[in-house]
């Protein structure tokens, strides 16, 4: 994975293949269109660039209306490099980047900053000041100065148009298992790990507790999953929300690793989404709840030995 923030290192970026976007999520739709970049690259034996943005622009133009992310910076360079991506460059988003029309976007990024040989786009492209420059607008510009261009088609998953806010909304539902789908790979939440209340031990069930998780975090719930220690990938149990039961309000994300002992307190923790075991009930004693987790310990590793 070759991360580079800002034009560091330009001269060694420059004369690729480029898509430009926000990318998030590296969705099948992104995957549809890395396919064409990579494909172009390749033939021509230059690099595959992926330029996006860092914060997403709405965050400064409309902060209350910025969706959460679905991926961070890191594990976005990490999955589009992943689908072939040569070099993923996270623009700096400042409000003097954002003025800049699209003829000035497209010369002192494109032809300037990257003196890319071709884009590669999505068919709902925008850029540039207000958005002024949309794909006609790219096609035109890319033509007057020698730049081929393609335009990927948009992707559908179970009749569904693939995009980041479908899977956003998705996830605020619970219906992992479909976001994932539409994905093309596991929903991840990264986080340090807490120091909790330790009931999780007590139980028999210990947990480590996600704190400082900067994505969209899925609705509350008991999900199967995988939790990456030191490379190794092991079975997880997600918690996410409030411990009725201990009349316990605020909302937590706390993760059981399967068959792993071992001190997890300070490391970050990266873990992956596969699909909703059920809603977070109240139940009557701590021996009913200990009886249902041993059940939904049973549901997680039947769900996750079908995974991949």
């Amino acid at each position: 994975m070759t991360l580079v923030r800002g034009w560091e290192s330009i001269e060694l970026l420059r004369g690729g293949y480029a898509s430009i976007g926000n990318f998030d999520g590296v969705h099948r739709g992104h995957q549809a269109m890395l396919n064409v970049l990579i494909s172009r690259a390749r033939s021509d034996n230059v690099q595959a660039v992926a330029v996006t943005f860092d914060p997403h622009p709405i965050a400064l133009l409309k902060p209350d209306a910025a969706p959460p992310a679905l991926t961070t910076i890191e594990h976005r360079a990490e999955l589009l490099s992943r689908y072939g991506v040569d070099v993923t460059i996270a623009l700096p988003t400042d409000r003097s980047f954002l003025a800049l029309t699209a003829e000035e976007f497209f010369d002192s990024i494109v032809r300037a900053k990257l003196q890319a040989k071709g884009l590669v786009e999505g068919p709902n492209f925008f850029f540039g000041r207000n958005r002024s420059g949309n794909i006609t607008v790219l096609r035109s510009l890319c033509a007057n100065h020698g730049l081929s261009f393609d335009v990927a088609p948009p992707v559908t998953v179970d009749e569904q148009l693939v995009s980041s806010s479908v899977i956003r909304s998705l996830l605020e539902i619970g219906d992992v298992a479909h976001a994932v789908r539409l994905l093309g790979h596991h929903y991840r939440l990264s986080g340090k790990v807490g120091q909790g209340a330790q009931r999780g031990r007590t139980l028999g069930f210990p947990t480590a507790n996600l704190t400082d998780v900067g994505t969209l975090v899925p609705v509350n719930g008991v999900y199967a999953g995988w939790a990456w220690v030191d490379g190794t990938r092991h079975q997880a149990a997600i918690h996410i929300g409030p411990n009725p039961t201990f009349a316990e309000g605020s909302r937590k994300i706390e993760v059981h690793l399967l068959d792993y002992h071992g001190d997890l307190y300070g490391q970050v923790l990266n873990v992956d989404f596969v699909d909703r075991v059920r809603e977070v009930q109240k139940f009557a004693s701590v021996d009913e709840l200990r009886a249902q987790l041993s059940k939904d310990l049973q549901t997680v590793r039947a769900k996750l030995s079908t995974v991949t």
